[in-house]
């Protein structure tokens, strides 16, 4: 396909998911319809829907406009390219730009160049102070790929050269000693034999970081208490010595690949799908509740959250992260842990949630917490360190 193709295309996509449908959904529906579309062209097109959804307010200031067309000239104009050659009507590519659309367009100011809701920007603020801008623009580029390392089989030394075996590139990270960057040859890493071997893990760089600040017990019992996938928990298993691991999340479905993943990795977990058989197993010495949130942290991997997102789903995602505190500290131990942790950048959803908390229930102290503002070797994160006196 052509560089015109390419964006004609990711126009075509874009206005499907103005339409309803989600983003990955009109991924694969157009990819399915264009056989003739190779790995390249898929992930170019791909690239360009995520950028444009991404920059959704600043590339419509751009383009004149909100549709599919008006946000990859957006696009073209934001990267500096030919428009003239993208829009040139030939092949399967655009029509040419009509007068209008020459002359439409202006530079984005305000929420519009930081690519926020405008009812957004004053928790934003409040929540970033001297850092909002900065978070923002974070948030309007691609996420770095990154792995988890699995040092119940490997180290991060021996993993980076079986990658690079296999033609991926890679590179340690700072943020966590578990952690690596991929640069070329990425998309080549789900047939690699160093992840079928659970060499490697995809795992975002703050969220090993969190990981890397718990306490992990090395008897008793852990539970990852949402634990969605249960990435927490397989990186918390080489560090928790004879420790039971648990899982448990209260949509029992997301926990389908967790047995095949913790294979991988030869390493014990057992997942929990019924809140009845988990009390029972309690008490619990360390508890993770990473809860559900806006995701505000990770706005570069899920640029659709951003715009789904409304003041009153926040409202109602508070209201479930105060509930799922109150299930889950019954489960602590006396003496034990309770970990707080979102993907989210807002005070909203961290530290006023443990401040309510806090406030409500008795017998609980803050040890400490830690926030991860999105940046090259990580996503936003929140974390909180409640322990049990009572």
């Amino acid at each position: 396909m052509t560089p015109a193709a390419r964006v004609a295309a990711a126009a075509s996509i874009l206005d499907q998911i103005a339409g309803g449908q989600p983003a990955e959904a009109a991924l694969t529906r157009w990819a399915r319809g264009a056989r003739f579309a190779g790995s390249k062209d898929r992930a170019a097109i791909r690239d360009h829907v995520f950028d444009a959804l991404r920059c959704r307010r600043s590339y419509a200031c751009l383009g004149g406009g909100a549709d599919g067309r008006a946000l990859m000239l957006g696009l073209v104009r934001a990267q500096g390219l030919d428009g003239a050659q993208i829009f040139a009507g030939e092949g399967y590519g655009l029509a040419p730009l009509d007068a209008a659309e020459q002359a439409a367009g202006h530079a984005p100011q305000g929420a519009d160049a930081m690519d926020l809701p405008d009812w957004l920007m004053p928790l934003w603020q409040e929540s970033l102070g001297a850092n909002a801008a900065a978070v923002a623009e974070t948030q309007r580029h691609r996420a770095p790929v990154m792995l988890r390392v699995n040092t119940a089989k490997c180290d991060r030394a021996r993993a980076i050269a079986a990658l690079g075996a296999e033609g991926i590139a890679a590179h340690p990270a700072a943020i966590a000693d578990t952690a690596i960057i991929l640069g070329e040859g990425a998309r080549k890493l789900a047939q690699s034999q160093a992840y079928l071997q659970g060499l490697v893990e995809l795992q975002d760089g703050a969220a090993q970081a969190l990981v890397g600040l718990l306490e992990v017990p090395q008897a008793g019992r852990i539970l990852d208490y949402c634990a969605g996938g249960g990435g927490k928990v397989l990186a918390m298993a080489p560090r928790a010595g004879r420790a039971r691991l648990y899982a448990y999340d209260a949509q029992a479905q997301r926990l389908k690949d967790l047995p095949a993943r913790a294979a991988r990795a030869d390493v014990a977990v057992e997942s929990v799908s019924d809140h009845t058989a988990l009390a029972a197993l309690a008490p619990f010495d360390l508890v993770l509740a990473d809860v559900p949130c806006s995701g505000s942290g990770t706005w570069r991997r899920t640029p659709e959250a951003k715009w789904l997102l409304s003041a009153e789903s926040l409202q109602a995602l508070n209201a479930t992260q105060d509930m799922i505190l109150q299930q889950a500290a019954p489960l602590v131990a006396k003496g034990g842990v309770l970990a707080y942790a979102t993907c989210s950048v807002l005070q909203q959803e961290n530290d006023q949630r443990i401040s309510r908390f806090l406030e409500k229930t008795t017998g609980w102290r803050q040890d400490f917490c830690h926030h991860w503002l999105p940046g090259p070797e990580g996503d936003g994160f929140f974390l909180a360190v409640l322990r049990r006196d009572l």
